[in-house]
């Protein structure tokens, strides 16, 4: 049996909820006239398409053609459901909703996310009151302050404690009635080797809990408190933790970030707190993973400065590696057009925890502001590896056109090898010659594309087959149109009855378009303050959904008079169709051409059919 929500309650949600604060959460959005406006956090862009209109309650990308209401925002940007959405927006907004139709099992958990969410958020109460109210805890607590961790700080972050032994979360679910099977689902508990029951998958270790920006428990970390291994141990994937999109400590950071226009990106816990610690609050941490794609779009909703802070070993060289691959096909301008990337090269035998206790904050903010650009970080590391004899000049142009290679800007590229031919006295053309030879490699390996993709009007796919060179272009003539009544429909609702009226929308050749039209009219005659979210709330199909809104969006100045004349030339390109067809019905008679005759009596049979 499905959850039911209410239509009253979906929307008291949608007229509660501000979808520029809910993408704001996302995306780093600037006023642009009467809209707000963005990098899209659905596909990597250089230039903002992505558009929010306050006033109508909608977003579009024009250039990934993605649009709808705050909860289509919320089903895409967080893999949801409809009713997830819905759930989640009312419980930020404080909005109760009545629980129907439900089983008994549904009831005691909605939904599997849901439950695990409940499942993490006590196991975080249970770790954390092991920590602090336990004898077994006070050595993890010691272990933190030898840390130089403070009281304040493990509140803030809410650390906990995993005791020793094999089954002590296990034991504490199970009181509670629920099932070892979903606790492995959670990632707490594993499953022992000869299926014979279940085991802790943390003990005996300081926890991090892992909370993203809406405030839930997704995952955790844990640490040993000795030297053994392995040292940090993670939640594994799960329907709500997802390592490649999530970021320690973003929840607490995201503020600062706006603030200062800034993030910086460690790779472990100890190193984040200790940053928070001597406030530095804009400090993010990668979980057991590089750096990806999709910590990449998710920075770049709060801020346009990124920097790495990685230890200056063999090891923070290979991750500065890695990102310049990610940052350049993320479209990361290095030109501090859009995005400033650097990296802060901390002193020998330094990480970044160690290095703030031993030198500050204000040296760890001089460093940030003399940090070196990824590539220029990577040519120095080169260059002091291998020196500067001809041995050395060979191996560093080596290690650098891989690098260089990834960088996909023309003239970003012609400027770093600038920089590594001035500061290693070789030619530039020699270098370039050795880049380009990577290039052709990397491209002769990928995959060709096996078909051409072709665009139809407006960023949208064309419908229909079409025979001839006169009927395309009446067709694209008359789908112009439509896209026009619609747009027309949207955003000025005073012409809908004239439109019903002349039952316009019965003539549509597209479908898709028709049954746009259709939803319209159903929700908005009669009811001209029904807002064009309402009519995105009841489009069961996302591209429906997208299209709908990229109709809407625009600021389009509508009156009366200009929309009777939209209406009669549609209505006269109609007529010029069907008169062009009875014209070579006659023809095809005359000519005696009883195939084509056939066909044109077909298609004329099957317009009369869709009128009906």
């Amino acid at each position: 049996m499905g959850i039911f929500i209410p239509e009253d309650k979906i929307s008291e949600i949608r007229n509660t909820a501000d979808v520029v604060d809910i993408v704001s959460e996302v995306v780093l959005l600037k006023k642009a006239g009467r809209n707000y406006v963005g990098l899209c956090p659905f596909h990597s862009e250089k230039t903002p398409s992505f558009t929010v209109s306050p006033e109508k309650q909608i977003f579009y990308c024009f250039g990934c053609g993605v649009g709808g209401n705050v909860f289509s925002f919320l089903m895409k940007q967080e893999g949801i459901s409809f009713p997830e959405a819905a759930r989640m927006l009312a419980k930020r907004y404080g909005i109760a909703l009545p629980i129907q139709k439900i089983s008994p099992e549904q009831k005691r958990r909605i939904t599997e996310k849901e439950s695990l969410l409940d499942i993490n958020r006590q196991a975080m109460d249970y770790f954390c009151n092991a920590l602090h109210n336990s004898s077994a805890g006070t050595k993890a607590v010691s272990y933190l302050k030898e840390r130089g961790i403070t009281q304040d700080v493990i509140n803030c972050f809410n650390l906990g404690y995993a005791p020793g032994g094999w089954d002590n979360l296990l034991n504490f679910f199970v009181k509670k009635g629920i099932s070892p099977v979903f606790l492995e689902t959670s990632g707490l508990v594993l499953s022992r080797k000869n299926k014979n029951g279940y085991y802790d998958r943390f003990r005996d270790r300081v926890v991090f809990p892992i909370i993203d920006v809406a405030m839930q428990v997704i995952g955790f970390g844990g640490r040993v408190l000795d030297d053994s291994l392995p040292k940090y141990l993670n939640s594994p994937e799960t329907p709500i933790y997802n390592k490649s999109r999530s970021l320690y400590g973003l929840h607490l950071a995201k503020r600062k970030c706006r603030e200062s226009d800034t993030v910086y990106i460690v790779e472990g816990y100890l190193d984040l707190l200790a940053l928070y610690q001597h406030g530095v609050e804009n400090v993010v941490a990668t979980l057991g993973t590089s750096l990806t794609s999709e910590h990449i779009r998710l920075l770049k909703g709060y801020c346009r400065k990124m920097i790495l802070v990685y230890d200056s070993d063999v090891a923070g060289i290979k991750a500065a590696e890695r990102c310049i691959d990610i940052f350049w096909k993320e479209h990361v301008d290095f030109r501090k057009e859009y995005v400033d990337t650097r990296i802060i090269i901390l002193p020998a035998g330094h990480d970044p925890d160690s290095y703030i206790f031993k030198f500050g904050s204000g040296a760890f903010v001089d460093a940030a502001n003399t940090a070196p650009g990824i590539m220029s970080f990577l040519i120095d590391a080169a260059i002091k590896k291998h020196g500067l004899a001809v041995e050395g000049k060979i191996r560093v142009i080596s290690d650098l056109k891989a690098p260089l290679s990834a960088i996909n800007d023309r003239m970003a590229r012609s400027l770093y090898i600038k920089e590594v031919s001035e500061k290693i006295g070789v030619d530039e053309g020699s270098i370039m010659e050795k880049v380009r030879d990577m290039s052709d490699r990397k491209q002769a390996g990928q995959k060709k594309p096996t078909g051409v993709h072709h665009i139809a009007l407006e960023g949208f796919p064309k419908t229909g087959t079409l025979n001839s060179e006169s009927d395309r272009g009446i067709h694209a003539t008359e789908n112009r149109l439509e896209r026009q009544i619609l747009t027309m429909m949207l955003q000025f609702s005073e012409i809908l009855p004239e439109i019903k009226k002349r039952n316009i929308i019965e003539k549509f050749k597209d479908n898709t378009l028709k049954s746009i039209g259709s939803m319209i009219l159903y929700r908005r005659v009669g009811n001209s303050n029904k807002q064009i979210s309402d009519i995105l709330a009841f489009s069961d199909d996302k591209e429906k959904r997208s299209l709908i809104a990229h109709l809407a969006i625009g600021d389009d100045i509508w009156d009366r008079e200009g929309c009777l004349r939209l209406i009669s030339q549609y209505e006269a390109s109609r007529n010029r169709r069907e008169n062009s067809l009875l014209e070579k019905i006659k023809a095809a008679e005359q000519n005696n051409d009883n195939e084509l005759l056939l066909e044109l009596l077909r298609k004329k049979q099957n317009q009369a059919r869709k009128r009906h």
